[in-house]
Formats: structure tokens, sequence, C-alpha cells
């Protein structure tokens, strides 16, 4: 990009961000987990570039000195916020990604891998560089020394933290990655989940029972607790009085590159369905493998309706 943004007033000087917004956004994202946390990356992202617009030297591409103020915001919220993801695996600070936002015309191409929720948590059990070294080299595919540039470290640091990173990326990853791909190919998975949708309205555990896997898990963050194992989830479901929760109605959608459904309860005295809960599905060997379930202040978002009549 030829222009010098040092000479720039502050309405230019958006114009020229602007187009890169949402793609450093996806990327505070997967550095962070959480759509609010990559936020406030981004906003201070482009507050640093502006007060030091006058450093950039054009050594690199102006999108390369975006993502480099991206990453070090993002590892200095990091430091500032939050421990290792749990020892248990949870991550509470975990929130969904609206699929219609990844699909923006101005956001490169977000493969399925790095989106999917399975892989954002077990990127947050590496350590803040290791991890960012494994985004930048394996997701955005920088050169080593590139990632060396942006972090002020050695090729040969960087090349060994993304050796510890893939390790303890294949140590915290599923064994049996999702089947949904949302093309024409996914028929079998869309039969799936208009099932357990149906069992889902319906309250109905014993049949929900049989569309999971031996080894699935359940979670509710940022809610402390996760079942693993069909016995523990159903069991799970039947102490919290799943059973005799009411009339429930289901709106489809896709989150993380995955099938969800946002859940209504009636709410008798408004005279409407109000939002419940949302359940992200990873669907493995033609069962479910995973229920990642968020409440219902992530409906805004993911775009679902405030309210469903009765």
């Amino acid at each position: 990009m030829g222009t010098d943004p040092g000479g720039l007033d502050q309405p230019a000087f958006e114009r020229l961000t602007e187009p890169h917004r949402r793609e450093l956004h996806v990327h505070c994202y997967r550095m962070l987990a959480s759509f609010e946390d990559a936020e406030d990356a981004v906003q201070e992202t482009l507050l640093r570039a502006w007060r030091r617009r006058e450093t950039f030297a054009g050594r690199s591409t102006f999108r390369a000195w975006l993502y480099k103020i991206a990453t070090n915001a993002c590892l200095d919220l990091v430091a500032k916020r939050r421990p290792a993801a749990l020892p248990d695996g949870e991550v509470p600070w975990l929130q969904p990604y609206p699929d219609h936002l990844l699909d923006d015309p101005e956001t490169l191409t977000v493969s399925r891998e790095t989106i999917e929720l399975a892989y954002l948590v077990a990127v947050q059990h590496l350590a803040p560089r290791p991890r960012a070294v494994l985004i930048l080299r394996d997701v955005l595919g920088w050169p080593a020394r590139d990632v060396a540039d942006l972090l002020g470290d050695s090729v040969n640091s960087v090349n060994s933290a993304l050796q510890r990173a893939r390790a303890g990326l294949r140590t915290h990853l599923p064994a049996a990655r999702q089947d949904w791909s949302g093309g024409d190919e996914d028929a079998a998975t869309r039969e799936l989940v208009r099932r357990y949708t149906e069992a889902s309205v319906a309250a109905d555990v014993d049949t929900l029972a049989t569309m999971l896997r031996d080894d699935v898990r359940c979670s509710m963050p940022p809610t402390p607790g996760r079942q693993v194992g069909r016995d523990a989830v159903v069991a799970e479901w039947r102490a919290s009085g799943y059973e005799q929760i009411g009339p429930l109605r289901a709106v489809s959608t896709k989150v993380n590159r995955q099938p969800a459904l946002g859940f209504y309860l009636l709410d008798e005295a408004a005279g409407a369905f109000v939002p419940l809960t949302v359940d992200v599905l990873r669907v493995a060997g033609g069962e479910v493998a995973e229920i990642t379930t968020f409440h219902a202040d992530q409906f805004p978002r993911l775009g679902l309706p405030d309210r469903l009549p009765a």
C-alpha cells in the first residue's frame, strides 16, 4: 500500500484502517476466545496505530504493521486480564462468533478448523507467546522471520515455540473432529440436528441421549462445571429440571462454522417466547460429540430474534 499513514488526518486514517477491522477482530478473537475482548483489542490496536502512525516506515505492508500492533495488544490484554485456561479444560471467557460476520466480504477466508470452539479452547491452553506464534505461522501463514520481527525474538526461538505450541494443541484438541462443513454433503448431519432440535423442544431426554457420543462433553461458559460422558450429561439435564422446563421453541443458526440452535422459553406474562440459551453443536461420527451452551445475552450478537410470538 503506497499511502503514508503518517501524513493523514484522523478521518483519512480511519478510512485506511477500516477494511482491515474485521480480519483484525477475527485474529484477536483467536488469540482471546472472547468476542468482547477481541473488540477491546481492536479498539486498542487502532488507537495505538493512530498514535504511532508516523513510525510506519514501509518495511512491511500496512496490513502486517496492524497485525503486529494487534498481536501485541492481545498479549498485553492476556497479561492483565486472565490466567491460563482452567486445569479441567474449561475456558469460562469463551464466547461465540456469529457466522454472518465470518462471511463478511471484507474478512479473509476463515477456515472452519481454525475458528471452531474446540480449536479456540485448545489454543487457550497455550502460553500467550507460543499461542501467537502458532496463529501467525499456521493460521495466517507468516514466515518465521516476520513472526520473529513482530515478537522481537530470534527465528530459532520462534521455530522452537511453534513446535511446542503444535504439540500442546494436539494434546487438547478432540480426537474426533466435527463432521459439519456447511455444504450439500452435510445432509446426514442436518438430519441429526433436526432430530436434536425436535427432541430438545420436547424436552425428551431419552431421545436426546440416543444422539450423544459415549464421550460427549457439555459446558456452559461462563458458568463453571463441565459434564463428560453421556451418563453425566443426561444426569445433569434431569437434575436441572430440564424435562419440566415448559414450552420451548428453537431457531437454527450457525456459530463458529458449527450448527447452533437458539432456544426460547414461553413467558406467559409477556405473551411471547423469550431467549433462553444457545446450543452450539460439534457433530462427529454421526453423533453429537460436544454441546457448548451460551446464555441469552449472546442472542443479539448472533442475530437471533429478541422474542418469538406465542
